[in-house]
């Protein structure tokens, strides 16, 4: 294996882990009732006809 494609892989598995990180945390955050409270009255205001 050249010393190039390794620097690949391990790129490439880190950006992966980040990825799954932030896509937990973001599932921990949509989870919260406060969280989901505001997103629903922003979509509530954003489909309302004044």
């Amino acid at each position: 294996m050249h010393q190039g494609h390794a620097a690949h892989k391990i790129c490439f598995l880190s950006n992966t882990a980040a990825a799954v990180a932030f896509a937990g945390l973001l599932v921990a955050i949509m989870r919260s009732d406060e969280v989901r409270g505001i997103l629903t009255g922003l979509v509530r205001r954003a489909l309302t006809v004044s």
